[in-house]
C-alpha cells in the first residue's frame, strides 16, 4: 500500500490524488497485523465483568494462534475450508481467526447471540467443516448439527458466566473437543503462502429483508480499512504510534474487527477486549476509563444511550481523544452534545457496508464536519452518487445511489457466498450499494435513505432518515422510526413510531409538535400522518432501526 499521509504539509485532496493501492503479490493478514511486530509488544487487553484483567502481547497471539492452528489441522481442515467462529470479545476469537489465516482457511464471524433459525442457515450456508463456538450455545448447535452435513467438529470453550469466570465444569452436548484440547497441538505452523486476494473471510449481512448473505472479502480485507481508520480516528498525518483502541460492538461484526481490531493490530497498536452483556454508562465509562482508552467507536445507539442517562463522563478520568460513529447517521443534536459531554474530544461520522469497508469518513484535521453529512470518500475509494437507472453521476445536490469502484479496491467484495447467493450488483464495474445519497458542490456526501425505504407520497420522494432527525430534536423524542404505509390516495402516506423520554407524555399537543418539528424541518408535505407512541423501537442485530419489521408491524 502506498503510505499517502506521511506528512504534515499533505492535504486530502493530494492524498486522494496521489493514493494507489499497492499490495505485495503475497499477503497474509496474520503476517501483516500480529507477526512482523515486536513480540513484546501489548497487543490486546483483556477485561471481563468481574474487575479481572489479562494481558496478552504479539508474541502471546503468535504462539497461541500456532496452537490453534496446528489443532485445526489436525482436525482435518484444508485450505480454502470454513471455520465458523461463534465467540464474543475474548482472546480466543481473534486467535482462531488468525490461525484460520494462517493456514489458507476461511473463518466466518458469527454472534453467539443468534437464535437457531439464524445460525442454521449461516453454518448449513457457508459448508463449515468446524465450528468453534462459547458453549453456552452448545444446545442450539446441537439442533440444528443435523442439518450441516459438512459439520465435521465442533469445538467449545467455556463460557464466562455473570461474574466474569470461566465456567468449564460440564462438557457439551455438541462439542467433540474442547478448546483447551485444539491448542495443545503444538506442531509448528508456517503461514501459508497467500494472495491478497485469497478468500480469508465470509461475514454474513444483518438481513432485514430475506436470509442473510454471505460475504466473501480477500486476505487484504482487514489492511483496506487502514485509510479510513487514519482519517476518522484524526491520525491522517503520521502512522499511528500510540493509543489504546476500543469499541463495545461485537466482534462477529465487520464494525467491530474492520472499524478497530485489525487496521490497530496493522499498526501495532493494542485493543481492549471486554463482553459486555447490557451497555450502560457506568460500564462503557468504566472500559474507558480503567483501560486509558484513546480512540473508541461507538455507533449512534451508544451515544444516545450515554446521553439519555444521568451520568456524565466528566465523573471519569478519561483519556479519550476521538470517537467514530457509523451504521445510521449521526444527529447534529448527538455530536453537539459529544463535544460540550467530552470536552473537546473529536466525533468523526462514518460509511460503509459488509461489502465494501469504510469508504466515506470525516476528518476534522483535514475538513470542516458538516453536521448530518457522512464526509467525504476514503482515499483509494472512488465514489459515485449514479442514476438509479444508469451508470451515469447525477448533478451535485440531485438524490442518487451510492456505488462504489470495485477494479482494484481490496476493501470491495469478491462475491455472495452460497448456491442460492444473492445476485451481484456490480454494474459497468461499479458496486451499487441500494442507498441513496446526494453529494454537494463541496465533495460532501449526505445519505439520505436505503433505496427500498424511500417514501413517495404524492409525488414527493421524503427520506425516512431526514424525518427521523426532525423528530429526535424534539426535546420528548428519544428515539424514532419512519415508514411508508400504502395509501390509496397518496401512494404512501408517512408513519412514524416514537420512544419518549420518561417525563414525557403523550397528547394532541404532542402529536402536533411533532408534526410542526417535521414541517419546519424537512419540508410541510413530509409531517408524519400516523404516530405512533412505543416502548421501544425494533433494530437489527447490528442497533440499526429495523423498519421492515415497522412496516409488518403495521400490515
Amino acid at each position: 500500500m502506498a503510505w499517502f499521509l506521511e506528512f504534515e504539509d499533505e492535504s486530502y485532496e493530494a492524498a486522494c490524488e496521489a493514493f494507489e493501492w499497492d499490495l505485495p503479490a503475497e499477503y497474509n493478514i496474520a503476517r501483516d497485523c500480529v507477526r512482523k511486530h515486536d513480540r513484546d509488544a501489548v497487543a490486546l487487553y483483556q477485561g471481563y465483568p468481574d474487575g479481572r484483567r489479562e494481558t496478552y502481547t504479539f508474541g502471546d497471539v503468535d504462539d497461541w494462534s500456532n496452537r490453534v492452528a496446528g489443532g485445526l489441522r489436525e482436525c482435518g481442515i484444508d485450505r480454502g475450508d470454513c471455520v465458523a467462529i461463534t465467540l464474543g470479545q475474548r482472546p480466543e476469537t481473534l486467535v482462531s481467526h488468525l490461525a484460520c489465516w494462517k493456514l489458507g482457511v476461511v473463518s466466518v464471524p458469527l454472534s453467539p447471540l443468534f437464535g437457531d433459525e439464524a445460525l442454521h442457515h449461516r453454518l448449513a450456508d457457508s459448508g463449515a467443516s468446524v465450528a468453534i463456538i462459547d458453549r453456552g450455545i452448545a444446545e442450539s448447535v446441537a439442533v440444528v448439527r443435523e442439518s450441516c452435513p459438512d459439520l465435521a467438529y465442533v469445538i467449545t470453550v467455556d463460557p464466562i458466566d455473570e461474574e466474569g469466570e470461566r465456567a468449564g465444569e460440564d462438557r457439551t452436548l455438541a462439542g467433540d473437543r474442547s478448546f483447551d484440547e485444539l491448542e495443545a497441538d503444538t506442531a509448528s505452523i508456517e503461514i501459508a503462502s497467500t494472495t491478497p486476494d485469497e478468500p480469508a473471510v465470509v461475514i454474513y449481512t444483518s438481513g432485514t429483508t430475506g436470509k442473510a448473505k454471505g460475504v466473501v472479502h480477500g486476505q487484504a480485507i482487514w489492511r483496506s480499512y487502514c485509510p479510513a481508520f487514519r482519517l476518522y480516528f484524526e491520525c491522517p498525518h503520521a502512522r499511528p504510534t500510540e493509543g489504546i483502541y476500543w469499541t463495545p460492538s461485537d466482534w462477529a461484526w465487520i464494525g467491530g474487527l474492520g472499524t478497530v481490531v485489525f487496521p490497530a493490530w496493522h499498526y501495532g497498536r493494542p485493543v481492549v477486549g471486554r463482553p459486555i452483556r447490557s451497555f450502560d454508562a457506568d460500564t462503557a465509562y468504566g472500559v474507558l476509563e480503567s483501560f486509558g482508552v484513546t480512540h473508541a467507536s461507538l455507533p449512534p445507539t451508544a451515544l444516545r444511550m450515554l446521553r439519555e442517562e444521568d451520568v456524565s463522563p466528566s465523573e471519569y478520568d478519561l483519556s479519550l481523544e476521538a470517537i467514530v460513529s457509523g451504521s445510521e447517521p449521526l444527529t447534529p443534536e448527538a455530536i453537539e452534545w459529544v463535544d460540550e459531554a467530552f470536552d473537546g474530544v473529536v466525533v468523526n461520522e462514518g460509511y460503509g457496508q459488509t461489502e465494501i469497508g469504510n469508504a466515506i469518513v470525516n476528518c476534522q484535521s483535514w475538513f470542516e464536519l458538516q453536521p448530518g453529512s457522512m464526509g467525504k470518500p476514503v482515499p483509494g475509494y472512488d465514489v459515485a452518487i449514479l442514476d438509479r437507472d444508469a451508470t451515469e453521476p447525477v448533478p451535485a445536490g440531485t438524490i442518487g445511489e451510492i456505488a462504489i469502484r470495485a477494479d482494484g479496491n481490496p476493501g470491495v467484495f469478491q462475491r455472495y457466498w452460497g448456491e442460492g447467493a444473492a445476485p451481484d450488483r456490480t454494474d459497468d464495474g461499479w458496486h451499487r450499494t441500494g442507498d441513496l445519497a446526494r453529494r454537494d458542490e463541496d465533495g460532501y456526501v449526505w445519505f439520505v435513505a436505503r433505496d427500498d425505504d424511500l417514501i413517495v407520497s404524492s409525488g414527493y420522494r421524503i427520506a425516512p432518515s431526514d424525518v427521523e432527525r426532525a423528530l429526535l430534536s424534539h426535546e420528548a423524542v428519544t428515539g424514532a422510526g419512519v415508514v411508508g404505509i400504502p395509501d390509496d390516495r397518496r401512494g404512501e402516506r408517512v408513519a412514524a413510531f416514537v420512544t419518549l423520554a420518561e417525563e414525557a407524555n403523550p397528547s394532541e399537543a404532542l402529536h402536533e409538535g411533532l408534526r410542526n418539528a417535521v414541517r419546519e424541518d424537512v419540508a410541510k408535505y413530509a409531517y408524519p400522518r400516523e404516530i405512533t407512541f412505543v416502548d421501544r423501537l425494533p433494530t437489527t442485530r447490528t442497533g440499526k432501526t429495523d423498519r421492515r419489521a415497522l412496516v409488518e408491524r403495521e400490515e
